[in-house]
């Protein structure tokens, strides 16, 4: 779970939107500092965006990069803080900018937000190195004794809020090693790199820190862990309020768990630090001593300003990891003897989890923050409790504060009320891991409960029960998060009904009012220039996928995105679903050549050589964009521009890489995306040596490559394996389609039907294109594999399960998006993309992703090249 996605949430209660657009009837607009509010000083700007209010003299005359300033602040000092340094600025003729709300504040501080951005409340922005010596002296005398979190990414100055990191003052782009677009600064030839921002202080190799850092440099290399009686061996997990490390006793060589707080850092809902959640973890579990059910506490000691608190090591897994190991779904055919199965050791689990929730109450305490990933089942089934920073005795008022958003238990919970809520949803996420979908409508329950009931034999009065806890009171919810119609309107099979239905939900959302984005999507929409434009998550894909899915043309969306497209954002990237490449192609396909043209010229001005090879952002999209373009435009200079992209990829790797550095594979990020661009220009040239480069990078794709239940093929990532679309196997599966139309390979020919067993579970956690069931239903209903689970009763099982995860929008059938904790209407990952998904199984005229057009029944080498769509 990526819990990134939660600060999305807070601003609409249907859709992802970025933190700072949330409204004052949610509470957080009427934070915003009274310094947010003054009139601008005579002779300075004013400029808003995002998270930041930035203000400058207007003759002021700045560095592109250089020494910069960070201010931290809690959230009880940060108006009195932000006063001193606005008026320490204005008066000095200082550029600065800082965030505008307590609630961008405390968002920016909380424990599942961004580690290299936390803690960064005021920037300031030196003229010189001069002026930076100086501001450092006065900024940290004026805030001496101010508490602040530690900003991970800068050098602390002393013990005050006070940082300083070398980095651009200017928004400036390059591309990484990997044809990521990042933040970059001039190096010392004058090329722009990247500006390295993670949770760690660095400085750029050709940079010297000037001479008054150095003591507050040897402070920071002084502190170390060296100082624990701990050895620490391994680390668990990060959050932005510490760490989690497996660790061993250096005195008695016993194996613990250490949990780290950093204080004024990773702040829950009630404004607590990580340091008073340990505290109250601590406390909690001193009560709960000497049940089996939960760790005992050895030690707590502080090294620095670091809390720490030493837990007995519980040797198991987390209660999800259960899930990839051992439920049935996640096979094609299960038999009544593997449900039987699995429906008893399910029953029994949730009954010790029931039992240790009972002991953990009768000592007076309230877990609050119970859920599959803080459930850990040893190798006996036995049940351990963990993580109970939230809890609280049961006689205190308090609301939830932390909470996994499957289990989060409406605001009127309180108390026993609330474990008793996230045991119900245990009752069904055991069996359909979906309970996610619960905060967009509680009554999604009973329709968990009817396809649990239909799958598995388990007594119905045991979901009954679930359901009646999850849905009482629901209809006290607000209106506006109480859907009028069924929570599902209409089935994704029930064909034209489900195209009108999802393209009316889709024109429903539209907000053309907006400059940012014109359907609401992922998240992935606020992170680059024009992503709410682009083809994978913005208004292009949304455009393309209401089209080719036969529901009509949406014209007054197109002439949105040609009014956005006049200028294109500044900085937007070039690639095929993020960029300037995914616009040309889409507007040229829905008949506006001329801004497609534009776009072209615009790119074709940019050099490619620092993308990556990918068929997302990179060459190989590129390519096939340009390649496409110009055989309908009949300009000869795209195909060239298209074979210049093939060279670049041949030469390239895949772009991007995991945490462990292996590349990247599947048809958005690896060698299957480049070589669907070979074998598109070999239909296009008829040159056999395209063909050679897409086996060679089919090849290096299947290496990822390992076999799992019942023989299924799927990308192997090091801890989990992937069936997808976008990053897994069945993305390879489908350019191996391709090629086999053109050339026999016994190799590949038996690959793609293990890819095939790959995209015949019963069970995908999401609904999306490229990372759920949507892209099973395009895979199994395209592809020409001549093997078993292929037909029209495989791609209808495939629709039943999508209609596991449908919604109601206004009273039409949508799709929530990646984490399923709100709606999406983006091709990637909503609704666009399922209507896609479903229009090329069941259209008239069969939809198709771009370059990657319905093949026909007979393919195979004898088919003569087709042209790419």
């Amino acid at each position: 779970m990526n819990k990134g996605y939660a600060v999305y949430c807070d601003a609409d209660p249907y859709f992802y939107d970025a933190p700072h657009r949330t409204s004052p009837r949610t509470g957080a607009g009427r934070s915003r500092y009274a310094a947010a509010s003054r009139p601008v000083p005579e002779g300075w700007q004013r400029n808003e965006s995002g998270d930041w209010l930035a203000l400058r003299p207007v003759d002021a005359v700045l560095p592109d990069q250089g020494w910069k300033i960070h201010v931290a602040a809690c959230l009880d000092n940060a108006e009195s803080v932000l006063d001193r340094v606005w008026r320490h600025c204005v008066e000095r003729g200082t550029a600065f900018k800082f965030v505008p709300s307590r609630y961008l504040l405390h968002q920016r501080n909380a424990k599942y937000a961004d580690r290299a951005g936390s803690g960064k409340f005021i920037t300031v922005y030196p003229a010189d190195e001069a002026d930076f010596e100086r501001l450092v002296d006065e900024l940290s005398g004026l805030l001496s004794g101010e508490p602040g979190p530690h900003i991970l990414s800068d050098l602390r100055i002393g013990a005050g809020p006070v940082h300083v990191r070398y980095g651009g003052f200017t928004r400036r782009n390059c591309y990484d090693a990997n044809g990521e677009l990042r933040p970059a600064v001039t190096g010392p030839d004058g090329v722009l790199v990247p500006d390295l921002r993670g949770p760690a202080f660095r400085i750029p190799d050709w940079v010297r820190p000037p001479a008054f850092l150095r003591p507050h440099l040897d402070a920071r290399a002084a502190v170390t862990v060296s100082g624990l009686p701990y050895a620490i061996e391994s680390a668990l997990h990060f959050s932005n309020g510490g760490g989690v490390y497996l660790a061993r006793d250096t005195r008695t060589g016993e194996q613990v768990v250490l949990k780290e707080a950093r204080p004024h850092a990773g702040l829950a809902a009630d404004g607590a630090d990580a340091v008073a959640r340990l505290h109250r973890e601590r406390r909690a579990l001193e009560l709960l001593s000497g049940l089996d059910c939960t760790p005992e506490v050895l030690d707590h000691l502080t090294i620095g300003e670091h809390h720490f608190l030493v837990l007995e090591h519980v040797d198991g897994k987390p209660l999800n990891t259960f899930f990839a190991r051992r439920h049935p779904l996640i096979e094609a055919d299960p038999d009544e003897r593997r449900l039987a199965e699995y429906t008893a050791w399910a029953l029994e689990v949730h009954a010790r989890v029931e039992r240790a929730v009972a002991d953990v109450h009768a000592r007076g305490v309230v877990f609050n923050d119970l859920h599959l990933f803080n459930i850990m089942i040893r190798e006996d089934d036995s049940v351990t409790l963990l993580d109970f920073e939230a809890a609280h005795h049961v006689d205190e008022p308090g609301r939830q504060t932390v909470a996994n958003p499957g289990f989060v238990a409406p605001s009127d919970r309180r108390g026993v009320a609330v474990d008793r809520y996230a045991l119900a949803c245990l009752r069904l996420a055991l069996f359909l891991p979906l309970t996610s979908l619960l905060a967009l409508d509680r009554r999604k329950a009973a329709h968990l409960a009817d396809v649990i009931a239909e799958q598995f034999p388990v007594e119905r009065s045991f979901l009954d029960a679930a359901v009646d806890e999850i849905t009482a009171g629901a209809d006290g919810a607000r209106p506006e998060r109480r859907p009028a119609g069924p929570v599902a309107p209409v089935r994704p099979h029930d064909w034209p009904r489900s195209r009108e239905s999802m393209a009316e939900a889709i024109r429903a959302s539209a907000t053309p009012s907006r400059t940012d984005r014109l359907f609401p999507g992922d998240i992935a929409q606020f992170a680059t220039a024009g992503g709410g434009l682009a083809f994978g998550h913005g208004a292009a894909g949304v455009l393309y996928a209401l089209a080719e899915s036969g529901a009509g043309r949406d014209e007054d969306g197109e002439q949105w995105l040609l009014e956005r497209t006049k200028q294109p954002p500044s900085g937007m990237p070039h690639g095929f679903h993020d960029g300037l490449a995914g616009l040309a192609w889409t507007l040229e396909r829905l008949g506006h050549r001329d801004r497609a043209l534009d776009l072209v010229e615009l790119l074709l001005d940019q050099p490619f050589d620092h993308l990556g090879a990918d068929l997302h952002s990179g060459t190989a999209g590129l390519g096939l964009a340009l390649d496409s373009l110009a055989a309908t435009t009949g300009e000869s200079a795209l195909h060239a521009a298209a074979l210049r992209c093939a060279e670049l990829t041949a030469a390239g790797t895949s772009a991007g890489s995991e945490g462990s550095g292996r590349p990247r594979a599947g048809l958005l990020y690896g060698a299957a995306g480049r070589a669907l661009l070979f074998v598109r220009l070999f239909e296009r040239t008829g040159d056999p040596s395209f063909l050679d480069l897409a086996r060679d990078a089919l090849r290096q794709d299947l290496a990822r490559c390992v076999r799992g239940a019942g023989g299924a093929l799927q990308v192997d990532e090091g801890w989990r394996t992937m069936p997808y679309l976008g990053a897994g196997s069945v993305g390879i599966g489908m350019v191996l389609d391709d090629y086999l139309a053109h050339r026999d390979d016994e190799e590949f020919a038996r690959a793609r039907g293990e890819i095939v067993a790959a995209a015949q579970a019963m069970f995908y956690a999401q609904p999306g294109l490229y990372r759920g069931v949507a892209g099973m239903v395009l895979h199994l209903g395209r592809t020409t594999a001549p093997v078993p689970g292929t037909g029209p009763a495989a791609v209808r099982r495939q629709l039943d399960a999508l209609a596991w995860h449908a919604m109601s929008y206004r009273d039409r059938l949508a799709f929530p998006g990646e984490q399923m904790m709100r709606l999406s209407m983006d091709l990637s990952t909503g609704t666009a993309g399922c209507l896609l998904a479903v229009a090329s199984v069941l259209g008239d005229e069969p939809a198709a992703l771009p370059f990657l057009p319905p093949l026909p029944p007979d393919s195979g080498p004898q088919t003569r090249p087709r042209q790419g769509s």
